[in-house]
């Protein structure tokens, strides 16, 4: 008989090894990935991915946290099964309603004559922009983005650190979320075992995780299709312009199916993985009319009503309030076209049905990573775990350009929304000072 002797994170890091946790907090499952780096700046390697299926939530949103727990240690047993490991922290990616995607503006002089951009400088900016948002009562900003940098009035700069100029300007994004949802996410995950090391909002996971580089250039807009949500992410010039959630996803097509046939919600989700309802060539073996038994109970429906019910939902889907989310962003063109994954992006046909619904190239991606994960567990339900761990790693190569609310700066009252410190490395202003003037002279 085999046995496996799980080694705890500690020990991975006495052999040189690193290990790097996403868990995404889903409406259908909940997964588990883990990656293993070698030294603390190492690529990164992802070994092991668990999962179980997600109960206690609903529409994004956890609405019985004991139920949600045990989704979680059975998620998170399966992960440690995987890889022999305990883990012990994770970054957490999540979703839900009553999301809000705010930009505002700062600028800051450098000077009465041009000189070099330093990293205190960036930081200034970011405050100064920070400062113009003002922050609705029971919510918190949990993302602080840069979208885009400005110098002397040239627009479009992506880093202006050691660039020459007098004036700096910045447009920043800023995620604001309901303090409770968060709440709610770190309590669940702690009651499960893990630490909260990071959260990050599962549309922005999602596209780090499916976007080529030349995608988030040009322009293009990611929409993870979710069971109970569907996220939406719009990049241009390498960064984010707009995150949203709308609260809408698969398993409100499987409630149309199921009214319509008058059966269970679990059979109609089964019907729908069986058949190809976007596809303009179905199977041959594919009868016109859906005949089948369930529970003693013969059930006849012609598949082309079904095939129409489930294709309107789609399309007032996405050619309603998933377009609304695009426009938000202001991008008028996205020459990328759309990119749609998660669960709901599975069924035959659906992005040749959907270019012809938003009138742009669709094209179903799974992650990015995908040959470098376990077989069985990297397809396109899966691109939002993959996208954690390069959220992380994006996140240590360049700490301002996700700034996200920390659990280990302080332990502050959840009623208290706040804005996200920088990162700063000095202790005090004075240290600022005195780095600004070895940098300049």
């Amino acid at each position: 008989m085999l046995s496996f002797m799980k080694i705890s994170a500690s020990s991975a890091y006495d052999r040189g090894s690193e290990y790097l946790v996403g868990l995404d907090l889903g409406t259908s499952k909940i997964t588990v990935v883990v990656a293993e780096r070698e030294g603390s700046y190492g690529e990164a390697q992802i070994i092991g991915i668990g999962q179980a299926p997600s109960t206690g939530i609903r529409k994004g949103q956890i609405v019985n946290i004991d139920q949600t727990v045990k989704s979680l240690r059975r998620a998170i047993d399966d992960a440690e099964n995987m890889v022999g490991e305990n883990l012990s922290e994770a970054t957490v990616a999540f979703s839900g309603a009553n999301v809000e995607s705010v930009r505002t503006t700062g600028m800051i002089s450098l000077g009465k004559a041009p000189r070099s951009v330093i990293k205190f400088d960036i930081e200034r900016v970011i405050e100064a922009a920070q400062t113009e948002l003002s922050v609705p009562g029971g919510k918190m900003i949990l993302h602080t983005i840069p979208v885009e940098y400005s110098l002397d009035g040239t627009r479009g700069i992506d880093d202006p650190l050691g660039m020459a100029g007098m004036r700096l300007n910045i447009e920043l994004m800023s995620i604001i979320v309901p303090v409770a949802v968060v709440h709610n996410v770190k309590n669940c995950v702690t009651r499960a075992g893990l630490e909260v090391s990071g959260l990050v909002i599962k549309p922005l996971a999602s596209a780090l995780g499916t976007l080529t580089p030349e995608e988030s250039v040009v322009g293009s807009a990611v929409v993870d299709f979710g069971g109970g949500t569907c996220g939406v992410s719009v990049f241009f010039e390498g960064r984010p312009k707009h995150l949203g959630v709308v609260s809408v996803g698969g398993e409100h097509i499987t409630n149309d199916m199921a009214v319509v046939l008058k059966i269970p919600t679990n059979k109609a989700e089964e019907l729908k993985k069986d058949l190809a309802l976007f596809s303009d060539s179905p199977p041959p073996e594919q009868p016109n009319d859906l005949e089948f038994e369930y529970m003693g109970r013969n059930y006849t429906c012609p598949l082309d009503k079904l095939t129409d019910i489930v294709r309107c939902r789609v399309e007032e889907l996405f050619s309603v309030y998933i377009k609304d989310e695009i426009a938000a962003s202001g991008i008028a063109s996205l020459p990328g076209g759309l990119i749609i994954t998660g669960g709901g992006s599975k069924s035959a046909g659906i992005d040749q049905y959907l270019s012809k619904t938003v009138n742009m190239p669709v094209r179903v991606s799974p992650p990015l990573d995908s040959g470098r994960m376990p077989p069985s567990r990297n397809g396109v339900e899966y691109a939002c775990a993959a996208g954690i761990i390069r959220y992380v790693l994006e996140k240590e190569k360049d700490p301002l350009k996700y700034i996200d609310y920390s659990f280990e700066a302080e332990n502050i009252e959840m009623s208290n929304p706040t804005i996200p410190p920088l990162p700063r490395r000095g202790k005090s202003p004075f240290q600022h000072v005195v780095n600004l003037f070895k940098e300049l002279f």
